[in-house]
């Protein structure tokens, strides 16, 4: 599925089964909470902290898909495409950060 379809399948969800978007602020409140969540399956997970036993089964997959999924919304209320803006933001990177990676004693 390309962003384009994705933003395209999620506006056909939100129109029929999700009745309408929430609106802006709503839904950045919750793409808030959405990456908390992931952040906690990572602190988990990947860091020091360990699992409560209600955290065991969560799936990290999903949670960032559900990140997605919410900032896909965010994007199509605000007239966002996101191919372009990553497309955009990508060249931007390549530029800017050409040979700063490389440059970088830490990451040797």
């Amino acid at each position: 599925m390309t962003l384009q379809e994705a933003q395209e399948s999620v506006d056909q969800w939100i129109t029929t089964t999700g009745v309408r978007y929430f609106n802006e602020l709503t839904n950045t409140a919750i793409l808030m909470e959405e990456v908390g969540e992931v952040a906690r399956i990572m602190s988990r997970k990947y860091g020091e902290q360990s699992f409560k036993k209600s955290d065991e089964a969560v799936d990290l997959g999903e949670e960032m898909a559900d990140v997605l999924f919410v900032l896909i919304c965010l994007a199509n209320q605000t007239g966002i495409n996101l191919t372009e803006a990553l497309e955009k933001n990508m060249v931007k990177k390549s530029i800017r950060d050409a040979d700063r990676h490389k440059n970088n004693e830490k990451l040797k």
